[in-house]
């Protein structure tokens, strides 16, 4: 070990001072500039958010390894190999209205003996952004539980959200809302327990186009009692299939897995595997905007030996026939680039009206240049290509797109920490991928939106994104499965020679739990002894001086007769233009980021712009359009089964349906007349620009 690594060991204090100041000397001009800036409103129990991460089962093995200490290296080799994986388990954040009063609260998972957490949100009621857990009151706390990801939807399209809750090793659960603040569990008479897995992510989507939301299941490998798969065996046999349940209506779903193709996973590693991979997580998403929902899933490599034929740690794309049948397109659209890849957040970063997806991988600091984190740009050609990395990326999880100051494109927060045994990675202060000027595509990391919440020292792994307190501006919530001590045997990168340009090769650090000397591996710090996890509650100031509008869709599905999108109208794809603007195109998803869900609501940024046009496409290929959004507008619009461009034989015929679907709409109370009448006269225009 280097002699200033051993000095180190033994001036912790000196090093948290150094830190510190090194991230007060970022920090400080920035908030000093204005602009836009969060504050975490949940630091020191704060808003009424006192959450905790129980730690996994498994955790107590952790303890009873490190009480072996000292070891010699080679049985260190074999301890970290049957060390947990993930023994503090995967705290999940989802972001929806339980309620609905109008306002986004939070759900965040547990391990098992401690209750789920869904954060009741004040605001309609004291006109803050403070928080009551209700969960255990709401039937959502899922005690027994070792809880992993969350995503929700309404299953049975009766206007409220349905949750869904994976565990590790143990059944997954499903919630069916009954609409008046509480759940019921409805696991068993669906069919969606699944099969014991190690289940930590999930998302919904309507597959087969039937109006009805089906859930997909991310699983990894048999056991996460040890870490064979990540740290030995390049071939391991234990990975895990994917689970799509289909809804058969009822709240009744069938697993069409095998029959839908998704059990036929592309792999180069060729007989010998169990054809299933290791994936983090998994969403439906229209990504080739053709009317129906594909599957991307976020595959890990776990080992790689340098033989070719062992990868498999690619981002899948399953390309949907339109009839809820899937076929593994990864080699022939150039997914096909090996990582560990953990989250996703989808938009289109360039303008050029075409999906794009960001994956969050090692980074640049845990794994030199071979696992970076990454934008994949579509194209017409259905081809993506990966864009340059233009500074140093660190490790990350759970991400999400959002247009954070409302200039009118898209950027990316991410967060990332890991327990790596011997270690904890701690380079992520929490990341934003700023588009670097108008809608360029060109992403630049930045970390003047810092609040004084230093990430680096939590394991952050859900994330998810919304708008808390109704402002416009989108909100950041992020749950840790375990926290570091600060100023206990921190190391920048930089004092390793790590250095790939940008701002986070200063604060890039990690912590050492464990020493060597004499041929002996030594305890020095457990992780044993680390924080248990905790929630991170975000608020955008708001100060960018741009303007926003809010848009949530409503399907027409079980509304009107022949509406087809469900009523969270998930799986839809929109593209808004400020005037004069460039447009911006984004997909409604359930479950994305990691073990988590955004808001469905989404904040499409104006800058000095007063208003904008938004463009639908709906599940099943219906287009609307609503012209001149204003600034400010909060707006939830309804699918109305007419498409602006179908093949109508007159005018009269496609005028009839619209307003026999707003006649419906309106008496379903889905639409005013204000909204009706701008809903009738967009429609009339989109018709007339198009024939």
């Amino acid at each position: 070990m280097p002699k200033f690594l051993m000095r180190s060991l033994t001036h912790g204090k000196t090093m948290s001072w150094i830190l510190a100041a090194l991230l007060f000397a970022i920090t400080a001009p920035l908030l000093a500039d204005g602009g836009v800036t969060f504050t975490d409103i949940a630091a020191n129990n704060g808003a009424g958010i006192t959450y905790q991460r129980t730690p996994s089962a498994t955790f107590q093995e952790v303890i009873d390894g490190y009480a072996n200490f000292p070891m010699t290296v080679p049985d260190f080799l074999v301890f970290r190999v049957q060390y947990p994986m993930k023994p503090r388990g995967v705290p999940g954040v989802a972001l929806l209205d339980y309620d609905n009063d109008g306002d986004v609260d939070i759900y965040v998972t547990n391990g098992p003996g401690s209750a789920n957490s869904l954060y009741s949100n004040q605001l309609q009621e004291s006109g803050q952004v403070t928080f009551v857990d209700v969960a255990t009151a709401a039937g959502v706390d899922a005690t027994a539980q070792d809880s992993a990801g969350a995503c929700f939807g309404d299953i049975d399209n009766d206007g409220d959200h349905d949750l869904y809750v994976t565990g590790l090793g143990e059944p997954n659960i499903l919630y069916a809302n009954n609409g008046d603040g509480t759940f019921t569990d409805i696991t068993a008479a669906s069919g969606v327990a699944g099969y014991g897995r190690y289940s930590d992510d999930c998302s919904m989507g309507d597959v087969n186009l039937d109006g009805l939301l089906d859930i997909m299941v991310a699983n990894t490998y048999d056991s996460w009692e040890h870490r064979e798969a990540s740290n030995s065996d390049p071939h391991y046999p234990g990975y895990q299939h994917n689970v799509l349940f289909i809804n058969q209506g009822g709240n009744a779903f069938a697993d069409a897995s095998a029959a839908a193709g998704v059990e036929t996973v592309y792999n180069m590693a060729g007989p010998g595997l169990s054809g299933a991979s290791w994936t983090w997580i998994v969403s439906f998403v229209d990504m080739d905007q053709d009317g129906d929902s594909d599957i991307i899933w976020a595959d890990n490599q776990g080992p790689y030996n340098g033989d070719p034929a062992n990868l498999r740690g690619f981002n899948r794309l399953f390309r949907n026939d339109g009839t809820g049948h899937f076929v593994d397109d990864t080699p022939n659209v150039g997914l096909d680039v090996h990582g560990s890849w953990m989250g996703l957040a989808f938009g289109d970063y360039n303008c050029d009206g075409y999906l794009d997806l960001f994956s969050s991988n090692l980074g640049h600091y845990n794994s030199s240049n071979t696992r970076l984190s990454q934008f994949f740009f579509g194209s017409a050609s259905g081809q993506y290509t990966v864009p340059p990395i233009l500074d140093g990326n660190p490790f990350g999880w759970g991400s999400s797109p959002l247009d954070y100051d409302n200039d009118g494109d898209l950027d990316v927060i991410y967060h990332g920490g890991w327990d790596n045994i011997s270690s904890s990675f701690n380079d992520n202060p929490g990341t934003l991928m700023r588009n670097d000027g108008y809608c360029t595509g060109v992403m630049r990391t930045d970390l003047s939106h810092l609040s004084a919440t230093d990430h680096r020292l939590r394991g952050v792994q859900g994330v998810a994104t919304g708008d808390l307190n109704n402002d416009g501006f989108r909100d950041v919530v992020s749950a840790s499965n375990f926290n570091t001590i600060p100023g206990n045997f921190f190391f920048t990168y930089a004092q390793f020679g790590l250095q790939f340009g940008g701002v986070i090769d200063p604060v890039a650090s990690l912590q050492f739990t464990m020493a060597g000397g004499g041929g002996l591996v030594n305890l020095v710090a457990s992780l044993a002894q680390f924080p248990n996890g905790n929630l991170s509650v975000e608020l955008s100031n708001a100060e960018s001086g741009n303007g926003w509008a809010k848009v949530q869709l409503r399907g027409s599905a079980g509304t009107l007769a022949n509406g087809a999108a469900n009523r969270d109208g998930i799986g839809a794809v929109m593209r808004f233009t400020p005037k004069n603007g460039k447009a911006v195109t984004m997909p409604v998803v359930a479950g994305s980021s990691y073990a988590s869900q955004d808001a469905l609501a989404f904040e499409f940024g104006l800058g000095n712009a007063n208003k904008g046009d938004l463009d639908i496409l709906w599940p099943g290929g219906t287009r609307n359009r609503l012209r001149d959004v204003h600034q400010g507008e909060s707006l939830v619009i309804p699918e109305i089964p007419c498409s602006y461009d179908g093949a109508w034989a007159s005018y009269q015929d496609y005028h009839a349906c619209v307003t026999d679907a707003l006649d419906g709409l309106a008496a379903a109370g889905a639409v005013d007349n204000n909204l009706r009448g701008r809903l009738l006269s967009s429609a009339i225009s989109a018709y007339n620009s198009v024939n």
